[in-house]
């Protein structure tokens, strides 16, 4: 007999009873959904038992049954299994579930398989929810995680530290062999220097397409995008103009400088070019070196030159503290000497370089003779005088007195 609704039936009229979930079944049906979707059926725990007692009793699931579901979530992060699979495992489960419920697809009232099927669509629903929020919440704090491990085994590595075999066993995860040989580069903005996270998240890419994904570690560490990769071998590729032909493509393209430690073996190998690659930006930048890759094999006489800083600051005041007394100081008659001296010795290359007349740069190059007695075009007198200009821009000399 009709209801008052007239043909619908009454939502009052108890179900029936359709036996308790065989786990067998349950089983069966698990391993079906984790074929289709290649995830682990471990992930489900216990998701078809909430399934099958919603489709049944019409229950929905405690808070402390979906929090055990966000453990799944949680595990599958750590697992390495994409939210996508781990989705699909989770509704081919309930389609297959549904499909294969006995007692309640059987009956012949509708609303007793309405009401199972919105009970089990709640289900899905609120167990879906919140294993991808587990899992989107374990992945952020993997990346976490292991950004801040990289940052620390970056200035471990860099920094050389004592325990060498607890470094070496924190290195592992990272791909990096410590026994074998690295070099590091160092790029640094001469601008503004914005934009080194982002830089480093592209230049990984392209470093790994150039050394391979073994021994290759890109990260930032203060004004400076670190490169390292695999040293010595039979690689083409150079890492100063792979990455500086990467970093120039950019905004503020020009605006970078890459300096280059040599290859060395172990881990304090590491420390040790990193600190080349570090002095030869410094040295670049002093000496106003024009290359926008500086290597340290390139810029070893200038270190020569700097580690007696007694007898460099000897050098320069015999030779060049007589320019001062130079109508407008030394410092024009030391750019015409060392851009002289770049240019190899051709004077009319260096007045092109510094958009002078030929005349201007022999008439400054006559007045540096007058003044200190050194000529250019004495051999022995142009060697100190050369040694002489790299003293004196080491030294930041005539900007800071001389000690």
């Amino acid at each position: 007999m009709n209801g008052p609704q007239g043909g619908r039936a009454d939502r009052s009229r108890p179900r029936p009873t359709p036996p308790p979930a065989d786990e067998a079944w349950l089983a069966g049906v698990a391993a079906s959904a984790a074929a289709d979707a290649g995830a682990p059926a471990e992930l489900l725990g216990e998701y078809l038992s909430l399934l099958a007692s919603a489709a049944i009793s019409g229950g929905r699931p405690s808070r402390d049954e979906l929090a055990r579901i966000g453990t799944y979530g949680r595990r599958a992060a750590t697992e390495g299994v994409p939210p996508g699979r781990a989705v699909n495992l989770y509704l081919s489960a309930a389609w297959r579930m549904w499909r294969e419920l006995p007692g309640v697809v059987r009956s012949s009232d509708s609303e007793v398989v309405r009401g199972a099927a919105d009970a089990v669509l709640q289900v899905v629903g609120d167990a879906v929810a919140v294993f991808v929020e587990a899992h989107q919440e374990e992945r952020r704090a993997s990346i976490r995680r292991e950004e801040s491990l990289r940052r620390e085994i970056i200035d471990d590595l860099l920094r050389g530290d004592a325990d060498v075999a607890g470094l070496v066993e924190r290195a592992e995860p990272f791909g990096l062999d410590l026994t074998r040989s690295h070099q590091v580069a160092l790029a640094t903005s001469t601008g503004d220097g914005r934009g080194h996270d982002f830089l480093a998240t592209t230049l990984e890419r392209v470093v790994v397409d150039a050394f391979g994904d073994r021994d290759v570690l890109v990260a930032t560490k203060e004004s400076y995008l670190v490169v390292l990769v695999p040293g010595g071998g039979d690689r083409d590729a150079d890492v100063g103009a792979v990455v500086s032909r990467e970093i120039q493509r950019g905004r503020g393209a020009g605006n970078w400088r890459v300096g280059v430690g040599r290859p060395y073996t172990g881990a304090y190998g590491i420390a040790r070019s990193y600190e080349e690659a570090r002095e030869s930006l410094e040295l670049g930048a002093r000496l106003d070196v024009g290359a926008a890759v500086v290597h340290a094999r390139d810029v070893l006489v200038y270190r020569v030159l700097g580690r007696d800083q007694a007898a460099l600051v000897d050098l320069v005041r015999a030779v060049l503290t007589p320019l001062v007394a130079a109508r407008g100081g030394a410092e024009p008659l030391l750019d015409t000497l060392q851009t002289y001296f770049a240019t190899g010795g051709v004077a009319t290359a260096a007045a092109r370089r510094m958009h002078l007349s030929v005349r201007a740069v022999t008439y400054r190059l006559d007045r540096v003779r007058d003044l200190t007695g050194y000529a250019v075009d004495n051999p022995e007198q142009a060697f100190s005088l050369h040694a002489a200009v790299l003293g004196a821009r080491l030294l930041d000399w005539p900007t800071t007195a001389l000690p």
